[in-house]
């Protein structure tokens, strides 16, 4: 176990022994990775804030069943994208999916290709309707398989897939014009 594991074990053991001090420290060390998660998905400012905290209440809450079985970022994360779906439920928002699979681009001509910066594709992302922004968030940034995001979202793994190549598709679209706006 490398140092950082050993003080990140110290203070989960502390946190769960209920001090403040080691919770604030956890809090410190995870909450703006979470809070990046937590905006990517609900593409609001406001959300992603209350949001993290509730993920941290039910982390703090949900402690004793965390097991070292995994990183506690992972464990962690898991609750983030969770609390974040279950909000998106709430809201009862229809989040249109579509078994269709369109028929795709030949890959660009690499004379075509132009330098990106990550900030251009998250402000693209926004662009995207719900559905589709959340598998292009849980599958390019957070990491997630076409079948785990199937799973969390109750979904097929195909209209992952498909939702996923929608979305990469309308993102290069919103990057091409906002290029061509500046050229």
């Amino acid at each position: 176990m490398g140092k950082a594991a050993f003080i990140h074990q110290h203070l989960i053991e502390d946190c769960k022994r209920g001090s403040d001090h080691a919770r604030f420290e956890i809090y410190k060390l995870y909450s703006k990775a979470m809070f990046n998660v937590c905006y990517r998905m609900m593409n609001n400012r406001e959300d992603a804030e209350d949001l993290l905290q509730e993920v941290f209440l039910q982390a703090f809450s949900k402690l004793d069943s965390f097991r070292y079985e995994s990183s506690f970022g992972s464990w962690l994360k898991t609750i983030t994208v969770r609390t974040c779906i279950n909000a998106i439920n709430k809201r009862k928002l229809d989040l249109v999916y579509c078994d269709e699979v369109y028929d795709q681009r030949p890959p660009e001509e690499e004379s075509d290709a132009v330098k990106l910066t990550s900030k251009d594709i998250l402000k693209a992302m926004e662009e995207l309707p719900e559905g589709g922004r959340i598998v292009f968030s849980l599958y390019l940034l957070e990491g997630y398989d076409h079948g785990e995001i199937a799973q969390i979202l109750g979904i097929t793994e195909s209209t992952s897939k498909s939702q996923f190549m929608r979305a990469k598709r309308r993102v290069q679209d919103i990057l091409r014009n906002q290029q061509m706006k500046t050229a």
